[in-house]
């Protein structure tokens, strides 16, 4: 308990003032071009531009990206099997991020072109639906693979799974806002107004 409580406030609490101070003397982000007070009404979208197909489209690609790696995790975790090929994992796990960052860009394109600006929300829920598929191939997975018939370890699994889910949800959503948010200061940097 004495470790726990040095390991708080030796390391948690000056991390805190560090990040602080280092937080309030960087710059204000600025926008790259001057916004209107009113915004614009958008537009009626095509079908395919509807935010919720975009965003369940969205999340197919980066899913597919791991989803081999992704049974062999899982036998590693709920088979007892040993699971050694963690440089592959690494390529994996890199392929996943430009993946994420790549298609989130895409549809974003695609939304600022068809006059839709509402695309902070989206972005996040569009590369992280991919935690959807994830959690989908859990379901797959417990019905296919393994022989669980008690009520407990079932609901151990998916309690397990459903964590696992709103980690990748997080993490694969954090890579596409940052990549769209880079990408839209990026081109709207680039407008040269008169």
């Amino acid at each position: 308990m004495f470790a726990l409580v040095c390991l708080w406030f030796g390391i948690s609490v000056p991390l805190v003032f560090v990040g602080s101070y280092l937080g309030f003397k960087k710059p204000a982000i600025e926008d790259p071009v001057k916004t209107n007070k009113i915004p614009r009404q958008v537009p009626e979208q095509a079908w395919y531009m509807k935010p919720v197909f975009s965003i369940l489209i969205g999340g197919i690609l980066p899913f597919g990206a791991v989803f081999i790696e992704l049974f062999f995790i899982l036998t590693s975790i709920w088979l007892n099997q040993f699971y050694y090929i963690f440089g592959f994992l690494f390529i994996v796990f890199v392929i996943l991020l430009i993946t994420c960052a790549e298609i989130t860009i895409v549809l974003c394109y695609f939304q600022l072109c068809s006059e839709d600006y509402n695309w902070w929300w989206r972005s996040y829920l569009t590369a992280g639906s991919s935690a959807l598929y994830l959690f989908l191939y859990s379901i797959f997975y417990f019905f296919t693979k393994l022989e669980i018939t008690k009520l407990v370890s079932g609901i151990l699994y998916f309690g397990y799974m459903i964590i696992v889910s709103y980690a990748f949800f997080v993490l694969t959503g954090t890579i596409g806002f940052y990549a769209c948010f880079w990408f839209v200061r990026k081109i709207y940097s680039s407008v040269k107004i008169d």
